[in-house]
């Protein structure tokens, strides 16, 4: 039965997004690289800093399988279902949808009634996405006011072209793919929208077939990693424009739009340039009026490679003599002003204002593994540490930023062949200062499984999106 009150989780702004209550419980997901001994598992983590098992892993909701490659979960329904146009807005913020890359199959996980303890309630196979929306490698999911949206790396068959397709809110129901008219988009990887100028935007990465065995040289050095960005209508989904971003700049990755509707801008992550080793942080925005406004593009943040000795690189970089920063993920906070930047090669995690998010300034760095550096934790100072940050989260707040340490198995295995050992740190964060530091009583380790994606108790400042500013 509907609820006849909105989510109290659902919030009509990023301001009072803000305002509420700290989390309690983070989830994470968890993936055997191995397909052996311990199941996947969307794992329970106590983030109360006045509980007893704080920094522990409470509870953990193991799936059938092991051959997921779970990343990017995410939440059936978000403050997005208060638009005005979304005829779901007494949906309830309840279930976790859990894509996995190498099965293809995605799992229906219920945090309720007890949100310590949830539920495994459904698995949609493989097939049935093949099927009935025509992709495989389910990847990002996000809710959107008419339907869950989840992406997908590629066709049925493992190559392109890859997209979106839906599942609906309440059956989870494979309703088919999203695009009606794609133009030239082919890759596939991130999306997400501006609700109030009607537009999505998406990223590249590869098709299953190019990234599931690890990076090819070939296709890098070629530049055939996905570079650009493209523009879609919302209501119509016919694909509007392509940004490229150049050749040079491949794997364009996580996508992060301000939060406060009336703007329409936002940030894209790429993870390494040809020319130089380097990464670099792109800004699309929307510049015109009255009919004649066009998408743009401008790079606003470079960070360089860090020269290395080659002894000391994994066979991969060996004749670059430099160990690149790899940006693998980004996120922002709902004020819209701290960019967060994981340097997944260097080991380190940027923190810049991006207030005037045509000029960002860089304001902290905190370092932990990476490829050359194994930075410990505070914790354990006397242990280096691999891996490095990945996946990043932010609270509604911005005063807590969560980290993990894998990417994608294939991918770790060819930056750290020596085996990545799972780890999950929190940092505590002063907005108003643009400090960071590491929380020295909250560093999670995991034997034989590593973790990705975190979610919060609640929302967090990456999986909801607005139709209010902050002034209403």
């Amino acid at each position: 039965m509907a609820k006849w009150k909105p989510d109290e989780t659902f919030y009509t702004s990023p301001q009072m997004a803000m305002e509420a209550p700290d989390e309690e419980i983070a989830y994470v997901a968890i993936f055997n690289p191995e397909g052996e001994g311990e199941k996947d598992a969307i794992g329970v983590v106590d983030v109360d800093p006045k509980s007893k098992t704080y920094g522990k892993l409470i509870s953990k909701v193991e799936l059938p399988e092991s051959d997921n490659e779970l990343h990017h979960f995410g939440w059936n329904a978000c403050s997005s279902h208060l638009c005005g146009y979304a005829p779901h807005a007494h949906a309830e913020r309840r279930y976790l949808i859990v894509p996995g890359i190498a099965s293809s199959r995605i799992h229906i996980i219920d945090t309720k009634p007890d949100p310590r303890n949830p539920k495994l309630i459904k698995t949609i196979e493989a097939e049935t996405i093949r099927e009935k929306a025509g992709y495989s490698a389910p990847h990002t999911v996000h809710c959107g006011p008419n339907g869950i949206y989840i992406n997908a790396l590629g066709s049925a068959e493992g190559d392109g072209p890859g997209g979106i397709f839906m599942l609906d809110h309440e059956t989870f129901e494979v309703l088919g793919p999203w695009e009606r008219n794609r133009g030239d988009q082919y890759l596939s990887y991130d999306f997400w929208w501006h609700l109030g100028y009607d537009t999505m935007l998406t990223s590249e990465w590869g098709t299953p077939n190019m990234v599931s065995r690890g990076v090819d040289p070939e296709l890098l050095l070629n530049g055939k990693y996905g570079h650009s960005l493209h523009v879609w209508d919302l209501r119509t989904h016919d694909h509007l424009q392509t940004l490229d971003l150049g050749a040079e700049h491949q794997m364009v990755l996580e996508l992060r739009p301000a939060h406060n509707p009336q703007k329409a801008y936002g940030f894209a992550g790429v993870v390494l340039s040809l020319e130089d080793l380097s990464a670099s942080i792109f800004l699309w925005y929307r510049e015109g009026h009255n009919g004649k406004a066009e998408w743009k593009t401008k790079k606003v943040i470079t960070i360089p490679a860090e020269p290395a000795e080659a002894e000391d690189l994994p066979p991969l970089l060996q004749g670059f003599g430099a160990v690149p920063p790899l940006v693998t993920d980004i996120n922002l906070s709902l004020d819209d002003r701290y960019l967060y930047v994981s340097c997944w090669g260097t080991g380190e995690l940027r923190q810049y204002d991006v207030s005037d998010p045509f000029n960002p300034e860089f304001t902290d760095s905190l370092h932990i593994g990476g490829i050359v550096r194994r930075t410990p934790h505070p914790a354990t100072p006397d242990v280096p540490r691999n891996g490095a940050p990945q996946m990043v989260e932010i609270s509604r707040d911005g005063r807590r930023i969560y980290l993990t340490n894998s990417l994608y198995s294939p991918w770790d295995a060819q930056f750290y062949p020596d085996g990545i050992k799972g780890w999950m740190s929190k940092i505590n964060a002063k907005p108003n200062k643009g400090e960071m530091k590491f929380d020295e009583s909250f560093f999670l380790e995991f034997e034989g499984v590593r973790p990705h994606q975190v979610r919060l108790q609640g929302g967090d400042t990456s999986s909801d999106s607005f139709c209010y500013s902050n002034k209403n």
